[in-house]
């Protein structure tokens, strides 16, 4: 227990650092349209290359930034870089959404929603191009300051979506009192079609589409989950058969050479 605590406070100091010296970057994921496989949206991930550690999983180093009260900071760097990444492909003339993670202590600040109205004002971009996610447990935290923070958020045009649903406690019913655009089914129904989470799906994509959301199936990685989704009627999916996250000169290749093929 004394060597866990002794690792656990030796990163928080390496992410520190990290943040001060921007060892961080960021990788883009795919989102593509159920029906046509066309790329409609990107998701920025988080990535943190150690100099002596090397590629830091975010499962190991987000839970201690949060713990630690840096996942604020961590978390607008993102929006900042996320939003400046997305200005650029659209004057490229890439017609794109990018989603982007919010953590706990984003929603805890009192200026996120004058922060994104500020970077999509200095980029000069329309804020539904922007969607913030939010997952499920984090809506579930303080429900009634997450919805008011959500309303405005969506009063400004962001579109937002609830990620990891059905991992949570919300449960459908809770969907109808959030001003969320989209929801994502958590991978690990995707997984699990095999071992009957269909009717899960198909039930949770026709309460999503009675709220009027659009469906997002993530952790897609076999055609026969795709096949199985689209049966389901999910507008998008995003997982390894679809691309891997990437850093921006790759993604950007490829949506280069889709723009051209198109």
């Amino acid at each position: 227990m004394q060597n866990d605590v002794r690792a656990e406070l030796e990163l928080q100091g390496e992410l520190r650092l990290a943040l001060e010296r921007r060892q961080f970057t960021l990788a883009y994921q795919p989102k593509v349209d159920a029906h046509s496989g066309a790329i409609v949206a990107l998701e920025a991930l988080l990535r943190w290359q150690h100099p002596r550690l090397g590629w830091v999983s975010p499962a190991r180093f987000i839970p201690v930034a949060e713990h630690y009260g840096l996942m604020g900071e961590i978390g607008n760097w993102v929006l900042q870089e996320a939003i400046a990444q997305l200005a650029r492909w659209r004057a490229m003339g890439l017609a794109l959404r990018m989603s982007i993670n919010v953590s706990p202590q984003q929603l805890e600040s009192d200026d996120l929603v004058s922060r994104v109205y500020t970077l999509l004002n200095a980029h000069q971009l329309e804020a539904r191009q922007v969607c913030l996610e939010v997952t499920e447990s984090t809506a579930m935290l303080r429900p009634s300051h997450t919805r008011a923070l959500l309303g405005q958020l969506r009063a400004l045009g962001v579109e937002l979506s609830i990620d990891d649903f059905g991992t949570g406690h919300s449960g459908l019913s809770y969907l109808y009192r959030l001003p969320v655009t989209e929801l994502k089914i958590d991978r690990s129904f995707v997984i699990a079609l095999d071992e009957g989470s269909l009717p899960v799906i198909e039930a949770t994509v026709k309460m999503a589409k009675a709220y009027g959301l659009r469906v997002v199936a993530e952790g897609v990685e076999l055609p026969q989950q795709q096949q199985a989704l689209l049966a389901c009627g999910c507008d998008e999916f995003q997982g390894y058969l679809f691309g891997r996250p990437v850093p921006a000169a790759e993604i950007e290749t490829i949506l280069l050479a889709a723009q051209a093929a198109a």
